[in-house]
């Protein structure tokens, strides 16, 4: 049985964020929503310091805790191991966002036209682009995936509902790599079959040693991470941003 997962080797991010780019224009998130975020990390004391960085797509979690409080059935966990919500039985009560303990849920507030960095259709910018529309227009996202055919990918899809990272599931179910995985210069990104022995991500768990995000959590994250070592409390943030770890 397939068993997707995400190595993430700590050791090669060098904080370009080009992952939290492509992770934008693959899925159509709206303003101030970042689906993938690079937490940028200083530890020790001046002039002893140092800076890693540390990405943090949604863990996907075998025992996701989002999945337990839908009241809905929204969202749901595939046999693959993907963690979904299905945005056409969302109803936006949020209990997803508070049982996740690594803050990758985001609620749409306003409608998704209206929060676009851009508007496309002012003459001076329509004048520009010749009339194309960026990949808020994704025929993908609005596609049916699954089994039960639930409406799954990319984001944006309507006011009052809660998104997150899919691990661009209309990207792997083409065969593709996700959007982050395919972005990254520097390869510190693997995604593959756990269960598959000639995967990239099970020969690293095979041969490296590895921590997952809050283990304590309990929640048993499908994002293993590779080299440097889990945050501590001496670590400080040095940046203002919305999730938690």
């Amino acid at each position: 049985m397939t068993r997707y997962a995400m190595a993430i080797d700590l050791d090669r991010c060098q904080g370009c964020r080009a992952c939290m780019e492509a992770c934008k224009v693959e899925n159509n998130t709206t303003e101030s929503v970042f689906w993938m975020y690079v937490f940028r990390l200083e530890s020790g004391e001046y002039p002893d310091t140092k800076v890693s960085f540390l990405p943090r797509p949604c863990q996907h979690c075998d025992d996701a805790p989002c999945v337990k409080v839908c009241p809905v059935g929204a969202r749901f966990k595939r046999d693959d191991g993907l963690v979904l919500t299905d945005y056409d039985r969302c109803i936006g009560c949020r209990y997803c966002e508070l049982a996740c303990p690594y803050g990758v849920n985001y609620f749409n507030w306003a409608k998704p036209q209206t929060r676009q960095y851009l508007d496309y259709d002012h003459p001076d910018i329509a004048a520009a682009t010749g009339g194309f529309v960026p990949p808020y227009k994704n025929p993908d996202h609005d596609r049916l995936y699954g089994e039960e055919q639930r409406r799954t990918s990319g984001g944006g899809h309507m006011k009052g509902v809660v998104e997150k990272c899919t691990f661009c599931v209309h990207r792997i179910d083409k065969g593709l790599q996700p959007a982050c995985v395919a972005t990254c210069p520097v390869g510190a990104l693997v995604f593959g079959d756990l269960d598959d022995e000639r995967s990239g991500v099970a020969t690293m768990v095979h041969d490296r040693t590895h921590f997952r995000l809050l283990e304590e959590a309990g929640t048993r994250p499908s994002v293993l991470y590779f080299g440097g070592a889990p945050p501590s409390t001496e670590s400080r943030e040095i940046e203002t941003v919305k999730a938690r770890i």
